[in-house]
């Protein structure tokens, strides 16, 4: 498996923004594409989105799209998550992942 660090967490207004990041711990970060899950409190995981190996595609949630946006720096083994006009349902715990490996979360609460 594949460590990874997510962070970039906190708390925000509906309406606000903010920017997630995660650094993976490889030497084979361009070997997969990475992508977002989240878990909402007493809900199941979702996926956000996706990006391919060479951040060239991404794909999203029909719930995100328009909202959010997956990039990646390959020369920095860094993978973000760009969330623009938040909602109160985008509260969750946010998790990167790195082909099958899935890092620890780092949390998101949209509160007014």
């Amino acid at each position: 498996d594949v460590q990874l660090q997510a962070y970039g967490g906190g708390s925000v207004q509906p309406g606000g923004s903010l920017r997630l990041s995660c650094v993976a711990f490889t030497d084979t970060f361009t070997r997969n594409g990475m992508g977002w899950i989240r878990q909402a409190p007493g809900k199941e995981l979702e996926w956000v989105g996706t990006i391919n190996r060479s951040g060239t595609s991404a794909e999203y949630a029909d719930s995100v799209k328009g909202r959010f946006t997956i990039s990646r720096d390959n020369a920095k083994n860094t993978l973000y998550l760009q969330m623009n006009s938040l909602k109160l349902e985008d509260a969750a715990v946010y998790y990167c992942t790195h082909g099958t490996s899935r890092g620890q979360g780092t949390l998101v609460t949209v509160s007014s």
